[in-house]
């Protein structure tokens, strides 16, 4: 056993290799799409549409949590990016369906809105991809 396995570091690693390494990448752009987005919006036209702007920061709060834990990699960090991707698939079905069948709650776009098509559907596809590869990246068991 390398220094590395015994003190937790190549499982780790592990989380951030292969496809791993993309997960990280594109949620990294949509931290990015997704916050400044908010910001922007927040700032300008907060009375507009608040429940639209406030979800599309909290989805990149949800983003930003999945990718640091990611990076950060281990066993814990792969099961609370993975109850995150779970959570944000709730929210990703439950924001798509409310904009669809209640247009006129969502004056303006969310990130996740109609099941994120501005996003060109990445809001959607994401976390069910992150979460095989969380459940297939798991450390070997002894």
């Amino acid at each position: 056993m390398t220094v590395e396995q015994e003190n937790g570091q190549g499982a780790r690693r592990k989380l951030i290799s292969g496809p791993g390494t993309l997960l990280v990448w594109l949620y990294g752009v949509m931290v990015v799409g997704a916050v400044s987005r908010s910001v922007v919006q927040i700032a300008t036209e907060f009375d507009h549409a608040p429940l639209a702007y406030s979800l599309s920061a909290a989805a990149g709060v949800v983003y930003g949590f999945i990718t640091y834990s990611l990076v950060r990699g281990g066993e814990r960090a792969r099961k609370a990016a993975l109850v995150c991707c779970a959570a944000e698939l709730v929210g990703v079905l439950t924001v798509g369906t409310w904009t669809l069948a209640d247009p006129s709650a969502f004056p303006d776009a969310t990130v996740w809105s109609d099941y994120g098509m501005g996003y060109l559907f990445i809001p959607v596809l994401l976390p069910v991809t992150a979460m095989f590869w969380l459940r297939t990246a798991r450390p070997a068991t002894p």
